[in-house]
């Protein structure tokens, strides 16, 4: 698999030709970035998407409660780099905030139509205030009001993430400040500029977690801001790992920073496995996206392109592309481009793009969040799967919702799952695949696909 190997924005810059398979990605990511443990599987038995299905996920950098990173983090941007154009925009006619009401409107619209996915909350967004004390210019009932909102309505289908501490300046840990020198090695976009040790990494990331541990918000993975650990891909895996683990206790952390060219698997990597077999099971899974941003990017005006992503019949475009290649379509945006400075024509180009999406294949792909992506590639690689004459064992280092097997095999009777404990589930025939899920299992020609909850631990299916 080949990842992007610059800054997140530089590769969203490229708009159209990222779009078509450029020549801009480069580096082996697998190569540099250890994968460990995997158990030894049997043939004849094969894990497949949840459900026999293509995953979906939207994934949203730079939110944040009401702050519009677009009109705050543009000044600092430019202070690092004056000649580059893109900073040079008229940010201050961008309104400074995202109002509770625009992320009401679209996570009900989400809700509603199924969308699930990663939202954002930058902790310090941009060095304006801290969403677990106080945000300047803003009174505490609307910070506080902001956190409902997203503990109340978001929550349910997605998940939280820090996208570092302010997505703008490098915070010096013993003071809680900015550094004073403003440089590519003080911003987080480009942080850090020489190798960090995963224990520094993983403090850096414990901050952020920190913060939002205090607002009530749970995380399960991190985003990285733009190019944020591009010298120390493997620390900053491990450093994940170490971090989310220390302070959410997470058992599967994952986290979004890779942007794949368009010929690459989207498939998720589950990366520095040790333990395998144990109690003391370690692991970080890495969950790329498979789009760039082409609603309205990190600015906010930026003129919508959603035909990169689905032609309004949905028979053109990156989604497109990776549903007829049977890969999960994990596309990008960010939030400034979804309200697009009060217009909203990022979030009206979302809507067509979701649109178009399930009307064609809404019968073929199934909506994700993050932890469960991470959840469930977790099981799909650590299972361990074997078969002795006419019994499968499932040894699974955790549980996981619709794990879908393909056997090589017809049933001529209804499939029991039995796990160590005794429990049973027995599973009920349906007679099209689009009707499987978790409980029913569907024939076909001389194979069976059967969908179940894959219990933590030894299962047994028999094969009858």
């Amino acid at each position: 698999m080949e990842f992007w190997n610059g800054d997140r924005r530089d590769f969203i810059r490229t708009g159209v030709s990222a779009a078509v398979g450029s020549s801009l990605y480069g580096g082996h990511l697998l190569a540099q970035t250890p994968t460990g443990d995997r158990p030894p599987n049997t043939d004849g038995v094969k894990v497949l998407f949840p459900r026999d299905r293509i995953p979906l996920t939207f994934i949203i950098d730079d939110s944040t409660c009401l702050v519009n990173m677009g009109h705050f983090g543009i000044p600092q941007f430019h202070a690092c780099y004056p000649d580059r154009e893109v900073y040079k925009k008229p940010w201050q006619t961008f309104p400074r905030e995202i109002p509770d009401s625009f992320v009401r409107k679209f996570g009900e619209w989400c809700s509603e139509n199924g969308v699930k996915g990663k939202y954002s909350i930058v902790p310090y967004p941009a060095c304006v205030g801290w969403m677990d004390r106080e945000l300047p210019g803003w009174s505490r009932m609307a910070l506080l009001d902001s956190l409902n909102l997203v503990r109340d309505l978001m929550l349910p289908n997605w998940d939280i993430h820090p996208e570092m501490i302010t997505h703008t300046r490098v915070i010096n840990l013993k003071t809680g400040r900015p550094f004073e020198e403003i440089n590519p090695s003080t911003m987080e976009n480009s942080y850090p500029r020489e190798k960090k040790s995963v224990d520094e990494l993983a403090a850096y990331l414990a901050y952020a977690l920190k913060i939002l541990k205090n607002c009530g918000l749970p995380c399960e993975g991190v985003t990285t801001p733009g190019g944020f650990g591009n010298m120390v891909k493997p620390e900053l895996s491990l450093a994940v790992q170490q971090a989310v683990r220390d302070v959410f206790q997470s058992e599967i952390p994952h986290f979004f920073k890779y942007v794949v060219g368009k010929e690459q698997s989207t498939e998720p990597t589950v990366e520095h496995v040790s333990g395998l077999g144990t109690s003391n099971l370690n692991l970080t899974v890495n969950i790329p996206a498979g789009t760039g941003d082409w609603f309205g990017g990190w600015e906010g005006d930026v003129t919508p392109q959603p035909d990169l992503y689905a032609t309004a019949d949905a028979s053109a475009g990156q989604l497109v592309n990776l549903i007829e290649r049977d890969q999960p379509g994990f596309f990008l945006c960010h939030w400034p481009g979804m309200y697009s400075n009060g217009t909203k024509a990022g979030f009206h180009a979302f809507q067509r793009v979701v649109d178009s999406i399930h009307e064609k294949y809404k019968e073929r792909v199934h909506w994700m969040k993050l932890s469960e992506i991470a959840r469930y590639w977790a099981s799909k690689e650590l299972t361990k799967i074997t078969q002795q004459g006419d019994r499968i064992t499932l040894d699974a280092p955790f549980e996981c919702y619709d794990f879908t097997l393909k056997v090589e095999k017809k049933f001529a009777q209804l499939p029991v799952i039995q796990s160590e404990n005794n429990d049973q589930q027995r599973l009920d025939e349906v007679q099209s695949r689009s009707k499987l899920q978790t409980g029913k299992w569907f024939k076909e020609k001389e194979k069976s696909v059967l969908c179940f909850q894959l219990s933590k631990g030894r299962s047994t299916i028999m094969l009858k």
